[in-house]
């Protein structure tokens, strides 16, 4: 897709980190945008700093857990434009913990918004995709969806998938003005970081050093060139891309890294679970309040 202006662009995620930074990207390009996200305060703001670039900007909050909602603001988006060019998935939540202590309602959601709302977006949306003169899907995965690390299973389980589901669509749909690409970033400097679920109370997602880490800006110039140019698999930053490269030509080497000393970790989160809930039956019995798990 050598020319984004005039075209009409859903993005997902809309209101903060990367969702909302390619969205500020294509308004610079001349696309105009449907923003989509459950934050309704900062969806509004994202639309604002966007509609400054003189195009036409439609918000639509919506929950991505609901397979009802979906379908409905896709229904509100075609009803008002006829038609959509970039499909971009960007939308995305994380549970950081030890994968025992995930409820079944945390397995739901990020199951939900990081995966099966994108499936369904792109099956309600890729014939009228595909009708266009040009056309582009991006998902935007993860290097944690090419390269494995511990406790964030839920949350790599969706990405690995979203790779998957994304190369797959490439190989049935790419060519001659269509195009779909996986953008895999590194560690980006977002509030996933803040906001995602933890596995215990006391518990913090390691915020990794920060020349380690990217901006989402970095991230949604690379998707719009990534759009451009119809690449297949764009993988963001150096360090990421490193990874990438051990993982596929030095796997045992990858192997040993991401499970070198996790193992007594989980042993530790293990039994450091059982004690606090052998603690929280002997208080219920001796009839003081329970405290937090």
């Amino acid at each position: 897709m050598h020319v984004i202006r005039g075209k009409k662009a859903l993005v997902t995620g809309a209101a903060s980190g990367i969702g909302r930074a390619i969205a500020l990207a294509l308004a610079r390009e001349g696309a105009d945008l449907c923003l989509v996200d459950i934050d309704e305060k900062e969806l509004d703001a994202a639309a604002h700093e966007a509609a400054r670039h003189g195009v036409q900007v439609i918000t639509v909050v919506c929950d991505l857990c609901s397979p009802e909602q979906i379908s409905a603001m896709v229904a509100r988006m075609l009803a008002g434009w006829k038609g959509l060019d970039i499909l971009v998935n960007s939308a995305g939540i994380a549970y950081y913990g030890p994968t025992h202590n995930m409820t079944t309602e945390q397995w739901r959601r990020v199951m939900s918004v990081n995966l099966l709302a994108p499936i369904q977006l792109v099956r309600e949306l890729i014939a009228v995709l595909v009708a266009r003169d040009e056309g582009h899907i991006l998902n935007v995965c993860s290097i944690l969806g090419l390269v494995a690390r511990s406790k964030l299973t839920a949350y790599q389980t969706t990405k690995f998938a979203l790779v998957g589901f994304t190369l797959a669509l490439r190989a049935e749909y790419a060519g001659k003005g269509f195009g779909v690409t996986a953008l895999c970033p590194g560690l980006v400097r977002t509030p996933m970081l803040d906001v995602a679920e933890k596995g215990r109370p006391d518990q913090r997602l390691p915020e990794p050093p920060g020349w380690m880490m990217t901006s989402p800006d970095r991230v949604a110039a690379a998707a719009v060139a990534a759009i451009r140019r119809n690449k297949g698999l764009a993988v963001v930053t150096p360090l990421a891309r490193m990874a990438w490269w051990m993982a596929r030509h030095a796997p045992r080497l990858m192997d040993w890294i991401s499970r070198e000393g996790w193992r007594k970790r989980v042993k530790a989160d293990i039994a450091a679970d059982l004690k606090a809930r052998d603690d929280c039956l002997a208080q219920q019995r001796s009839g003081e309040p329970p405290s937090a798990i």
